[in-house]
């Protein structure tokens, strides 16, 4: 391996602001925050989503919404019927 031209692999804190969940895992990221847990400073990263609040990780069932695209589409063109 030529020297110089990876990059700092390093313990990354990331924190999943939807579930509040943090976790700690190598990565090559690059941040300017940083944050103390369990005794150690980290560089921090906020996710909106992770593996500990995604509904197919967590099994959770979210109502999708009525009123999307199609149902839009519908609404506005059902008049036009024969």
């Amino acid at each position: 391996m030529r020297n110089g031209i990876h990059p700092e692999y390093q313990q990354v804190l990331f924190h999943d602001t939807n579930a509040d969940a943090y976790f700690v895992i190598g990565s090559t990221i690059k941040t300017k925050q940083t944050r103390e847990y369990e005794g150690k400073t980290y560089p921090y990263v906020t996710l909106d989503i992770s593996s500990a609040s995604h509904p197919f990780y967590t099994g959770e069932v979210r109502q999708a919404s009525n009123e999307g695209r199609v149902a839009s589409f519908n609404k506005r063109f059902s008049r036009f019927k024969r």
